[in-house]
């Protein structure tokens, strides 16, 4: 490293030191400072590591985190970004706080937001790139997804021989001709029919001729195996797929990939569609499927992805919610409890949030209605919004609390031992922070 180099990653460490031992923060704050002192500070950083990028819309935080689950059944030392502070200073932070490896290269797993993919490869060749999926989240940030698709292409191009690892089930992912090697995941768990998506589903259109593609299966929203009868535009040959889902229950998934059982502690086929991305990262990097299999055998739970915590003998679970996709996937998900819960709707419109609040329109807590719920609340600095979005989904006079700081109390007083906390990413923020201060939960990622 270079002298400025050096400073600046020193300068950094020391921000970090002091954030997190007396304010129990600093996920960005030292990355501002070390890349104001030295803007190509990731130069440096990246010659010390084989790099791994998962991006996408929904899903990158738990995809990533079993990602490093799954290599460090190879690797001795992964690092990553756990906090989910996924833009350049968040990354910046991730590499200046980073043990020292003994030897060469160290593998990186890191989490990137899609603006920030090509804030990355400017200065950092990646080894391979990691495709979720594409939906419309954040409209004030990244517009439609093909705007958003360009934004990570941008990175993309920089890193012409880096492999992609790619949701073949998304047709966007499919719809350019780049020069990367390409590795596609996806389903292939029904019999092929002919059917179509609903009408105000995203990315309808095949991106050959304009026409609306059909589906010989659709596991969710837009995803699946797609093909244009106008064209004969269609879903590339899988690599690696889950064959077959076996149980589902809002706690788990068990499912085979490539004729390989596997089980996850998390609920939701959003969930699998996790696990196989970082499956095909896994083989692509060659870990067995037993090694896999062992990996994700491990009950962890990731910062605000169905974390479940004991608040005075109730079971919360807190999970993440920011956009009509993910939000309609936790809903079918949490209506697989067979016991009565309790539902708590979150919502702030902070930039991280994102400030448009309309995609609640498009959730379907109509849904809601088809489970005997007895208690309802509604919260945070957009608790109007989110309490007229559920009053016009059937839902009458669910409690009422704006302030976070004392939302944990009204928790505690709804009439059902479980509770369901759906929460936009800085109210979830605020919502562990009070948890930790009462004691509920430890200071960091994990209950």
């Amino acid at each position: 490293m270079s002298i400025r180099s050096t400073v600046a990653a020193a300068a950094g460490k020391s921000s970090y030191w002091f954030l997190h031992t007396f304010l129990h923060g600093g996920s960005s704050l030292p990355g501002k400072i070390t890349t104001a002192i030295d803007p190509n500070i990731l130069n440096a950083f990246g010659k010390k590591y084989d790099v791994v990028i998962i991006t996408g819309t929904n899903g990158k935080t738990l995809t990533t985190a079993l990602s490093v689950r799954v290599l460090q059944q190879k690797y001795d030392s992964v690092l990553t970004n756990p906090t989910g502070s996924n833009m350049e200073q968040g990354i910046v932070t991730t590499f200046i706080t980073a043990h020292k490896s003994k030897r060469g290269k160290t593998l990186a797993i890191l989490e990137v937001d899609e603006a920030n993919v090509v804030k990355v490869t400017k200065y950092i060749t990646p080894i391979a790139f990691v495709f979720t999926n594409l939906f419309r989240d954040q409209m004030d940030r990244y517009g439609e997804i093909y705007t958003t698709y360009d934004k990570i292409l941008a990175g993309v191009k920089l890193a012409p021989d880096a492999t992609i690892i790619a949701n073949g089930d998304e047709q966007i992912f499919n719809s350019r001709e780049l020069p990367n090697p390409i590795i596609y995941y996806g389903f292939n768990h029904e019999l092929a029919k002919d059917v179509k998506a609903p009408a105000n589903t995203d990315g309808l259109l095949c991106p050959k001729c304009n026409h609306i593609l059909h589906y010989g299966f659709i596991t969710y929203a837009n995803l699946g195996d797609y093909f244009c009868p106008h064209c004969g535009f269609r879903r590339p040959t899988l690599n690696y797929q889950v064959n077959k889902l076996i149980a589902q229950t809002p706690t788990s998934s068990t499912f085979e990939i490539d004729h390989h059982e596997f089980t996850v502690q998390i609920g939701g086929l959003y969930n699998v569609y996790n696990a196989l991305a970082a499956y095909a990262l896994g083989r692509f990097l060659d870990v067995s499927a037993e090694q896999i299999q062992t990996a994700f055998a491990a009950d962890k739970k990731v910062f605000g992805r169905q974390e479940v915590i004991d608040v005075d003998g109730k079971k919360v679970t807190l999970i993440l919610v920011k956009n009509p996709v993910g939000l309609n996937q936790v809903l079918d998900m949490i209506l697989t409890d067979k016991d009565p819960f309790s539902f708590v709707a979150l919502l702030n419109a902070n930039y991280a949030d994102g400030i448009d609040t309309s995609w609640i329109w498009d959730g379907n807590f109509e849904k809601l209605q088809q489970h005997d719920i007895p208690a309802f609340m509604t919260g945070g600095e957009r608790y109007k919004d989110i309490t007229f979005r559920l009053k016009v989904a059937g839902v009458d006079d669910p409690v009422i609390e704006p302030d976070l700081t004392k939302a944990i109390d009204k928790i505690k007083d709804l009439p059902t031992e479980k509770v369901y906390i759906l929460a936009t990413y800085t109210a979830v923020l605020q919502l562990r922070k009070q948890l930790a201060d009462k004691g509920y939960i430890k200071e960091g990622m994990e209950a």
